[in-house]
C-alpha cells in the first residue's frame, strides 16, 4: 500500500512540473503593426501610361514657283505658331499645278500667279475661261492674296546693253540678242506675250528666228538669266530680288495688266478648317511682312 502511494505521488509531481515549465522554443505568432507603422499593401502599383503626342495635321499647298522662297520662310514662322500643322508644298508653274489638280492630285490650298489658272478650276468663272466646267474651288474661300510686278532683268554686266523695254524692242527687231520668257501656259509667259503685243512684236516669228528661249516656269527663266545663257529675260520682280538680278525696267499695267495672285481652298480638301486658318495667316501682318520684303504688295 505504501509503495502504491509513492508511485501516485511521483506521477503527480511530474505532471505539475510539466505544466509549470519555461517558455516554448517555438517562435511567437506575428504581432500586428503598431499605430505608427503602416501595414504592407497587397495591391499592385498603378501602371504609368505615357501620354500620346497631339496628332499633326498635314496641309498640302500648291503654289506658284515665284512663291518658293517666301512661303518657305513663312512656313518656319507658322511652325512656331501652329506646331501641330505640317505644311507640304508643291511649287511649279500655275498651269502645271492647275493640271495636276484637275487630274486628281491631293491639294488643300491653291495659290496661283494668275487669275486664269484659278478661273479654270472655278465653276463661277465665265464659261469662256472655265471651258471644261470644272468645279474644284471652294468659291467662298477665294481671295486675291498678293500683287506682283513684271520686270526686265539682265545678267551680270549686261552684255547686250539692254536698259529698257524700248531697248528690248530694238534688239529683237534687229535680230540682236536672246530673250528668255515663260511658256504660254504659265502666267509669267502670258504677261510677256502681252508685252510683246504692246510693242507689236510677233512672238511666232521671233521664236522661229531663234530670238526667244522658253522656260516652263519663272524659276527656269530666272536661271537662264543668272547663268547668262540669254541676254535678258522677263520675270517677276520678286524672283529678280531673290536671285540678286539687276532690274532694268518694270512693266506698267498698260503693258500687261495687273499681276494678281489669287488663293483658294479646294472642295476636296479634308482639312478645310486648318487650311482656312493658314490662309488667314497668310493675309495677316506677320506673313505679309515676309511677302512685302521681297517686293510683293498686299491687295
Amino acid at each position: 500500500m505504501k509503495k502504491h502511494l509513492l508511485i501516485v505521488l511521483a506521477l503527480f509531481m511530474a505532471l505539475s512540473s510539466a505544466a509549470c515549465g519555461g517558455p516554448s522554443a517555438e517562435s511567437p505568432p506575428p504581432q500586428p503593426p503598431g499605430p505608427n507603422v503602416p501595414a504592407p499593401s497587397t495591391e499592385a502599383p498603378p501602371v504609368q501610361v505615357p501620354s500620346e503626342p497631339a496628332s499633326q495635321t498635314e496641309l498640302i499647298i500648291f503654289a506658284a514657283a515665284s512663291l518658293t522662297e517666301t512661303l518657305e520662310d513663312i512656313a518656319a514662322l507658322y511652325a512656331k505658331a501652329e506646331p501641330n500643322v505640317k505644311l507640304t508644298f508643291n511649287f511649279d508653274s500655275s498651269g502645271t499645278l492647275k493640271t495636276q489638280i484637275e487630274e486628281g492630285a491631293e491639294c488643300d490650298l491653291f495659290i496661283s500667279a494668275g487669275q486664269r489658272q484659278m478661273d479654270q478650276l472655278d465653276i463661277t468663272a465665265p464659261a469662256s475661261v472655265n471651258t471644261g466646267g470644272l468645279d474644284f474651288v471652294a468659291t467662298d474661300t477665294r481671295v486675291d492674296l498678293l500683287e506682283n510686278r513684271v520686270a526686265l532683268v539682265v545678267p551680270q554686266g549686261n552684255p547686250a546693253d539692254i536698259g529698257s523695254f524700248d531697248d528690248m524692242k530694238e534688239a529683237l527687231l534687229a535680230g540682236r540678242g536672246l530673250m528668255a520668257m515663260g511658256n504660254s501656259d504659265v502666267p509669267v509667259g502670258q504677261y510677256t506675250q502681252q508685252i510683246l503685243q504692246y510693242y507689236d512684236l510677233d512672238e511666232t516669228s521671233l521664236a522661229a528666228s531663234g530670238s526667244i528661249s522658253y522656260g516652263s516656269n519663272v524659276k527656269e527663266v530666272t536661271t537662264q538669266v543668272i547663268e547668262a545663257s540669254v541676254d535678258w529675260g522677263i520675270v517677276y520682280c520678286t524672283d529678280a530680288f531673290s536671285a540678286g538680278l539687276d532690274i532694268m525696267a518694270y512693266a506698267t499695267s498698260e503693258m500687261c495688266g495687273r499681276v494678281i495672285y489669287p488663293a483658294a481652298l479646294l472642295k476636296a480638301s479634308g482639312n478645310m478648317e486648318a487650311a482656312g486658318a493658314f490662309l488667314d495667316y497668310l493675309r495677316g501682318p506677320e506673313a505679309m511682312a515676309v511677302f512685302e520684303n521681297v517686293g510683293f504688295s498686299k491687295i
